[in-house]
């Protein structure tokens, strides 16, 4: 019952990935445009490009795991044929 459970945590696909990318965004300027409000001026535009900054990295590394899992499973596979 856990392992169904744990298997919706699981990002499978590209689309998946870009869907849990958009989320954080939104999330992300939301946090900024409170930033903007709470500190007006130069610190709070470093504070919302910080936080929409966090999400160009978490990206960068949600799509590159799930290149290298693609890619090891097809290693597995060509193992599993010879």
């Amino acid at each position: 019952m856990l392992q169904k459970i744990g298997r919706l945590f699981i990002i499978k696909n590209r689309f998946e990935a870009f869907v849990i990318i958009y989320a954080l965004a939104l999330g992300a300027t939301a946090r900024g445009s409170a930033y903007l409000t709470e500190y007006p001026g130069f610190g709070g535009k470093l504070l919302f490009l910080a936080a929409t900054g966090a999400v160009f990295l978490a990206g960068a590394a949600i799509l590159d795991s799930l290149k290298a899992k693609q890619e090891l499973a097809e290693l597995k596979a060509q193992i599993e044929q010879s």
